[in-house]
């Protein structure tokens, strides 16, 4: 009997949430939801705290103030339920890890490094790869990839793990065409799925087109649907009269 998956209203909630590293205040005390099944736009200028609220998330930062959940629980608690894919720049020479053996790390979450791939695990190793058309560069060595190329292998390796939510740090920056449709797509597949898919991005159009928006700006969380958030008078207090006048 398969036991049944249960279900919550919002991904994220944040309830007077405030946010530091050393004494500079990243996030001031802000409260606002992410929901299941939709893609959540984090949107806001540069230095505004945008990895620093994914971390949160993730429990890599802890609140100063006030309180994050994800999924009804701890960050920590639901972190095995999270995916999280950050921008593909740099990486260690040295590894000599295949592309094949980079998306695997996605089961370690749930199998541990140690105990050898089942036949489910390399299924869904495959399966990450197809969806994100890298099955033929499974022997390469990461070094000899492209910048999107490595992208869509983070991205495959997220999808690999277990999880009911995945986390985007700008995953369409810098991207090749291919690369940002092949990412696109699968931010869009993963909602099919009945996952949520929060994605930090600087592209005010691609805010636009999601679900909901968290915007940051001024230290501060405006959170609601596309036409709500994006209106002059916020993007105006984020962006400053710069954005504005163009």
């Amino acid at each position: 009997m398969t036991t049944p998956v249960e279900t919550f209203e919002n991904a994220v909630e944040a309830v007077d949430l405030e946010l530091r590293y050393g004494s500079h205040v990243v996030l001031e005390p802000s409260s606002f939801t992410a929901p299941m099944g939709a893609i959540t736009a984090l949107i806001g200028p540069n230095g505004a705290g945008k990895s620093t609220l994914l971390h949160s998330m993730v429990g890599l930062v802890d609140p100063t103030s006030g309180q994050i959940s994800v999924m009804g629980t701890s960050p920590q608690q639901a972190r095995k339920q999270v995916a999280y894919v950050v921008q593909s720049k740099e990486i260690n020479q040295s590894l000599p890890l295949t592309v094949g053996q980079v998306v695997a790390m996605g089961r370690y979450p749930n199998r541990g490094m140690i105990k050898p791939m089942r036949i489910d695990d390399k299924a869904r190793v495959l399966e990450a790869m197809e969806r994100m058309n890298i099955t033929d560069l499974s022997s390469r060595h990461l070094t000899e990839l492209s910048g999107g190329q490595r992208q869509r292998v983070f991205m495959a390796q997220g999808i690999a793990q277990d999880h009911r939510i995945m986390l985007l740090d700008e995953p369409l920056t810098g991207l090749d065409v291919v690369s940002a449709e092949a990412v696109d797509r699968t931010i869009h597949q993963e909602i099919t799925h009945g996952c949520a898919v929060l994605v930090s991005t600087h592209d005010l159009g691609e805010a636009g087109t999601a679900d909901h928006v968290l915007l940051l700006g001024d230290r501060r969380v405006v959170s609601g649907p596309p036409s709500e958030v994006l209106t002059s008078e916020n993007l105006l207090a984020a962006f400053g009269a710069g954005l504005m006048h163009i």
